[in-house]
């Protein structure tokens, strides 16, 4: 009964204890929910953060806004680096913001302007000062020619930190406005035709850590108040033209790491204040007049790793601590001084860690004395055009150079005599080439001796008799030759007239007017401004003189050829000059004037061309501390094909007698500062070749010519020759292989053969092949790099008759488009030719191709490669098959300018 009485007890109580335990599962389940969608809810609020930050801003300036858009037009940007209505803090190439959409930085470096803005570049950046907020503007490798606006200062840049110009074809001085640029860390100016002083406000700035001023044409001293930049780590003011001596207060750049002065006319000694810049890694003065001692205090130098002091004229001798202080050294120059004395000892216990990699040049100077053992420790070095004595130590294979001394022990040594005088003028024992030390006087000849050196004089006396004989029995026959043509005389030919130049007397059938070939400077003049041809201003040896660079008297650049009347050939220089006299154009290198006066030197001054020649300036250093090669653009090449084409039509067209070059190479293609062609080299120019201008013999002697050098090896005096070098160019502009234009060896001739079958005016995507890799082109860049190919290949003909002449190939590169595109009027194509057969046959005449006039020239022999040529039947394999190749024939002969029928025009099948 009780039991009964409990049980509703019970389940009373186990129903409210469940409705207790629900009650808290559902307040832990609500707790949960809720703390689930807090984290949710967290986790969405970083994410959208997340996302803002990762958002371009967008510039949130009007004036800036503004001024953008009117720099896209002042530059003449493509719409598709800088393209309207878009946002240009994220759409356009180059261009950096704030996280506000306030501009900071601007990068024109990879930009290229549109074919309208190439017809007139400036530096038109005058926007720029609406840019308040802008920290960096590069230039690099973006023509802005022209100065530097002289607004560029602290009111309308406060801001700017990096002002880099490099190879930007800016002219003119260095406004010293630059100086008041409060903000300015880095300023390149390098690569460009700046003249002028280095302005002494640059000294101002306060903040710079990097100067370079490299490669242009700057003159007058190194300003002593570039002592003031107390932060410069680098200062390069190489290839220049600056004069005077090394200011000693360069010594006060404490935190300078690299100073670089080298190819300049600097004089005086080296300051031995140098030795207080004690974090110095580079020291570069070579290619400078620099006189006397080297510094002791070069030795505090213990973070040196490079030390260039070659081609100077320092004396004295090597400091006998010199090397165990510079502790880091690895690069040491010190060639082509006058140094001397003994050498100290090259190794201690200092630098014996880096030593195994050093490379030392200590070649033509006055060293003396024994070789130091401790020499096979390093990497490499030159001891050549010394006079060090005694026996070759045993190096174990060291990359040594020691030829010219006074070894015993090794082959192309100096002489005894040479040696036994050199130290005897400085009172010193020579060991004779281990002999005595003493010259034997000449050995008396014995009667039977002195019999036949008379027998050797008879006999060379006999036969220079006949030969005397026969030369006159040739001349004789030359000039009954010459009188039987009648008595007109060729202008080019030598006549017995003389004219009277200075001080000298030049043999030449030929009147010149000198009034109208500049100023006459006088030797004096010259022999300033070159700093008495000097090797640090020599250019190179030419074929027909010595090329110095040089400063006139009023600051003016000039190049000037020293041409040494006992070695090249007496009249080659009138002969220019001559050329000079009757020919003017702007696309040959200007002659500002001439020296005669002396009768075995004869100077030509020429302008100076500040971007060098075409095989210098085609790929040129980056920068002095980047190795990389800097490629130029495709506009920049096409432009200087041009120019070379204009020159050439001027000589072959416009001056009558047509002139022939006959030295058209990369090198002979001078460029200005805006790169404009200046055609050099011209001391090989002659008048055309033709039968009305040649005696009897001469004919004969030609009759069986048929290489494109005549008799004598020198190049034939024809247009078609010059066409046929023009062409070479052409395929170095295209493929970007250097040397190929000056070169005839067998080398050049198996390129030729591998390349030329991969320029098919059917096919562009051959030529794809063989472009320089360096070349960023789109599409329509491609086709004109293709026209320039089939171009080229037309002038390579292998029959000089049917080359194109120069006025049509000068056409085609302004045209190029026109060589390689078909118009897409269906009559125009069943009406006549092809297009570019017919726009071809207006640009080339008569000038037809036969299917023998090319031959086939097989692929490269490559298993499984071929050459497929669009518009024919088959292919060109890699030169198997004798049936695919006679057939080739006639399809290369088609592929240069092609002229099809209108039956194939209409048959051939359109090509993509």
């Amino acid at each position: 009964m009780m039991m009964m009485m409990m049980i509703p007890m019970i389940m009373t109580m186990a129903a409210r204890l469940h409705k207790v335990s629900l009650s808290r599962s559902l307040t832990t389940f609500s707790l949960s929910l809720s703390l689930f969608f807090f984290f949710l809810l967290l986790l969405l609020q970083s994410s959208f953060a997340q996302q803002q930050q990762q958002q371009p801003p967008v510039i949130s300036s009007s004036i800036e806004l503004s001024a953008l858009y009117s720099l896209r037009s002042s530059l003449g940007l493509r719409s598709r680096d800088w393209p309207r209505k878009t946002n240009p803090c994220s759409s356009w190439i180059g261009i950096s913001c704030r996280a506000d959409g306030r501009v900071v930085a601007i990068n024109l470096s990879s930009l290229r302007r549109t074919r309208l803005g190439r017809l007139n570049p400036d530096f038109s950046v005058d926007a720029l000062s609406n840019l308040t907020f802008l920290d960096s503007f590069n230039s690099t490798r973006f023509p802005l020619p022209g100065p530097i606006p002289s607004w560029f200062g602290s009111q309308s840049l406060p801001s700017l930190r990096v002002l880099d110009l490099r190879s930007s074809s800016i002219s003119s001085s260095i406004p010293s406005s630059l100086g008041t640029l409060p903000s300015l860390t880095h300023l390149y100016l390098s690569g460009n035709a700046l003249t002028g002083n280095i302005p002494d406000s640059l000294g101002q700035l306060s903040n710079l850590s990097v100067l370079d001023l490299s490669q242009n044409s700057l003159v007058g001293p190194v300003p002593s108040t570039l002592s003031y930049l107390s932060s410069l780590v680098l200062l390069n003011l190489s290839v220049n033209f600056l004069s005077g001596p090394i200011p000693s207060s360069i010594g006060a750049l404490s935190n300078l790491r690299s100073l670089v002065l080298s190819n300049n006319s600097l004089t005086g000694s080296i300051p031995t204040q140098i030795g207080n810049l004690s974090l110095l890694i580079e020291l570069d003065l070579s290619f400078n007049s620099l006189m006397g001692e080297l510094p002791t205090d070069l030795g505090a130098l213990r973070n040196l790793q490079r030390m260039a002091l070659g081609n100077n004229a320092l004396t004295g001798t090597l400091p006998g601590n010199f090397f165990s202080s510079l502790a880091s050294l690895q690069l040491l120059d010190v060639s082509y001084n006058n140094l001397t004395g003994t050498l100290p000892n090259l190794t201690s216990n200092a630098n014996a860690s880096t030593i195994a990699t050093a490379s030392f040049n200590l070649s033509h100077n006055l060293f003396y004395g024994s070789l130091p053992p401790q020499l096979w420790s390093f990497s490499f070095i030159d001891l050549s055009n010394n006079y060090f004595e005694g026996r070759v130590p045993d190096w174990n294979g060291l990359n040594a150079s020691y030829n010219v001394n006074c070894l015993q022990n090794s082959s192309n040594q100096r002489s005894l005599i040479d040696c036994t005088s050199f130290y005897a003028a400085r009172g010193l024992n020579f060991d004779g080439f281990g002999g005595p030390n003493t010259t034997q006087p000449p050995t008396p000849s014995t009667p039977g001796h002195k019999n036949n050196r008379h027998l050797k004089f008879i006999l060379a006396g006999v036969f220079g008799g006949l030969g005397f004989i026969a030369l006159l029995v040739l001349i004789v026959v030359l000039c009954m030759c010459q009188r039987g043509r009648g008595t007109t005389t060729d202008q080019r030919e030598v006549s017995a007239d003389t004219i009277t130049s200075g001080g000298g007397l030049a043999p030449l059938g030929i009147s010149i007017n000198f009034s109208s070939l500049g100023e006459a400077f006088t030797y004096e003049q010259l022999l300033r401004a070159t700093v008495n041809f000097g090797d640090v201003n020599l250019i190179k040896h030419g074929h027909s003189g010595d090329l110095y660079r040089g400063i006139l008297d009023g600051g003016i650049p000039v190049v000037v050829k020293r041409i040494d009347m006992r070695t090249f050939k007496k009249d080659a220089f009138m002969v220019e000059l001559d050329m000079f006299s009757k020919a003017s154009h702007t696309r040959l290198v200007p002659l500002l004037g001439h020296c005669l006066e002396h009768e075995n030197e004869k100077l030509l001054v020429y302008k100076y061309m500040p971007n060098g020649d075409l095989s210098n300036a085609l790929y040129k250093k980056t920068s002095q501390e980047d190795d990389g090669l800097q490629s130029l653009d495709w506009i920049t090449r096409l432009k200087i094909a041009i120019g070379a084409a204009e020159a050439l039509t001027y000589l072959h067209h416009e001056c009558a007698p047509p002139l022939v070059h006959r030295d058209v190479q990369a090198s002979s293609i001078l460029l200005d500062d805006k790169f404009e062609v200046r055609l050099g080299s011209l001391s090989e120019v002659c008048h055309q070749e033709g039968d009305t201008h040649q005696n009897v013999i001469t004919r004969l002697l030609r009759f069986a010519q048929t290489s494109e050098h005549g008799l004598s090896g020198s190049p034939s005096a024809t247009c078609a020759y010059d066409v046929y070098c023009l062409g070479k160019v052409l395929l170095e502009l295209v493929t970007g292989k250097l040397g190929i234009s000056g070169s005839n060896d067998a080398s050049t001739n198996e390129w030729l053969e591998y390349v030329l079958p991969y320029i098919n005016v059917y096919e562009r995507e051959l030529v794809t092949k063989i472009v320089d890799p360096s070349l960023i082109v789109d599409e329509d860049l491609l086709e004109e790099v293709w026209a320039m190919a089939v171009v080229a290949k037309s002038c390579l003909n292998p029959k000089p008759s049917k080359r194109p002449l120069t006025r049509y190939i000068l056409k085609a590169l302004e045209n190029p488009l026109k060589v390689v595109r078909e118009e897409t009027s269906n009559s125009a194509r069943l009406r006549t030719t092809s297009s570019r057969g017919s726009w071809n046959a207006a640009i080339f005449g008569s000038w037809r191709h036969s299917s023998s006039d090319i031959v086939a020239i097989p692929g490269p022999n490559r298993e499984g490669s071929s050459l497929k040529q669009s518009g024919t039947v088959g292919s060109q394999g890699s030169g198997q098959g004798g049936g695919e190749v006679s057939s080739s024939h006639k399809r290369l002969s088609k592929e240069i300018f092609p002229e099809p029928s209108v039956t194939e025009d209409v048959e051939r099948p359109d090509d993509d």
